[in-house]
This record gives structure tokens, C-alpha cells and sequence, in this order.
């Protein structure tokens, strides 16, 4: 837990959310600002018993991987969805695609996080599609320079590049 409340002191102090992933109780331990939840995770811990477990004003997410599990998650009490893996990844054995990225950028009353295999080559084909918000990992943690990798991200979600 040491390392969970040194993360939440440097997000509080840069002004960045901090979101534990799978549990909600160790997101109390240390003061995040939310828990983003798999469905998995939802077998354990339901939105209701999850929200009884964080403060009011605690970010709840919840990864979706179908148009019903979308829309599921959309009549919850959850505060964003993720849904994904739009593209193939080295953690996840299938794909999504970006057919229903439209469908669901245009109808979702709540923010939606586009993840999975998003890269600076297939990123304008979410964005073409109407997705503001994307989820990215390996791009990122990979890229041999990590400030210019996250600029062009942020380029091609403002319109500013070619995507």
C-alpha cells in the first residue's frame, strides 16, 4: 500500500487522476480518485457494493468488450466506459474492430474510452469514427521518446495532425 498512497500524493500534486485498477478496497486505501473495474472484476465487486466501499464523489469504470456489455454498463451507475480491445494486443486473444465506434461515440450519455492495440498508425481510425478518448499502454511505454510520443497522440485526438 506504501507505493499506492506515494502514487495518489504525485497525481494530487500534478493535478492528474489516479484510478486503481480491480479493487475498489485498496482504491480507498489510498485515497484515488476512482477504480476502473473488468468484467470479471464485476462478478466480485457490484457497482452497488462498490459504491457503499468508495466516497460519493469517487470515478467508477467499467471495461466493456460487446455492444451488450456496453449497454449494460450504460444503464448503470458507473461514471465511464471503456469498451475494447478495439485492435489485436499482446495481452488480449481477439479484437473488437472499429465498426461500432461510431454507434456508440454518438448515443453514449456517458464518457467512453476507446483501448486496446491503439497506436499513432491506427488512432485516426477511431477518430474518423467519432472516438475523443482513447486508452493506450504499449505505444507509449515502448516509444523511445515517451514526451513526443504522448504530443502526437494528443495531435491526432485535437484534429491537429493527419490521423
Amino acid at each position: 500500500m506504501e507505493l499506492g498512497n506515494i502514487l495518489s500524493l504525485i497525481c494530487v500534486r500534478g493535478g492528474v487522476t489516479f484510478i486503481v485498477n480491480d479493487d475498489p478496497e485498496i482504491a480507498k486505501e489510498v485515497n484515488a480518485d476512482g477504480v476502473h473495474l473488468g468484467q470479471e472484476d464485476l462478478k466480485k465487486w457490484p457497482l452497488h457494493k462498490v459504491r457503499s466501499i468508495l466516497e460519493k464523489n469517487k470515478i467508477i469504470g467499467i471495461s466493456t468488450h460487446s455492444l451488450r456489455q456496453f449497454t449494460e454498463a450504460e444503464a448503470s451507475d458507473c461514471d465511464y466506459i471503456a469498451f475494447g480491445p478495439i485492435f489485436g494486443t499482446k495481452t488480449k486473444d481477439y479484437s473488437i474492430g472499429t465498426c461500432d465506434i461510431e454507434k456508440i461515440a454518438a448515443s453514449s450519455k456517458k464518457p467512453v474510452v476507446f483501448i486496446g492495440g491503439i497506436d499513432l498508425e491506427n488512432v485516426g481510425a477511431v477518430t474518423r469514427r467519432g472516438g475523443k478518448n482513447i486508452a493506450v499502454i504499449r505505444s507509449i511505454m515502448h516509444a523511445d521518446d515517451v514526451e513526443e510520443t504522448v504530443k502526437a497522440f494528443k495531435a491526432k485526438l485535437n484534429g491537429n495532425s493527419r490521423s
